[in-house]
């Protein structure tokens, strides 16, 4: 893992399903940068990715994620799409647990550096989240 391939696929598999969150300091550097939307009280940085796993670990006790082996590597460069599926179990950004099975999905590009995440850009499709959890109509 010294080159960072399949990092995208450890942090979900290791931190989101797996919920060891002592290795989102092996696997994102100090100085992180995200240039995702953050969520309702997400800080920046480190903290920031602490922050979205326990969130949605909370939210989705029972997540299950797919990710394709990453279609892009090149040089510092990873990127995946990701699946995810699970049972909203409890608060998401405000919205108290529906009880409602939803699946959603995201891109995710990092940018690696010295064998760790420097850099995130994402897109999640949060209104489709929204839309399965109740809080936005369809």
């Amino acid at each position: 893992m010294a080159d960072g391939t399949g990092l995208i696929q450890r942090f979900y598999n290791e931190v989101i399903v797996g919920g060891d969150f002592s290795l989102i300091d092996e696997l994102v550097l100090d100085d992180y940068v995200d240039h995702e939307e953050r969520m309702p009280g997400q800080p920046e940085g480190k903290e920031g990715v602490k922050f979205y796993a326990n969130t949605v670990r909370s939210a989705f006790p029972d997540l299950t994620v797919k990710a394709t082996e990453p279609s892009l590597t090149d040089a510092n460069l990873e990127c995946a799409y990701v699946t995810l599926a699970g049972t909203h179990q409890g608060d998401f950004a405000g919205i108290p647990a529906s009880g409602r099975t939803v699946e959603f999905s995201g891109i995710d590009i990092i940018r690696l550096q010295d064998g760790k995440v420097a850099e995130h850009w994402g897109s999640t499709d949060m209104l489709g989240l929204m839309q399965q959890i109740g809080a936005v109509p369809r």
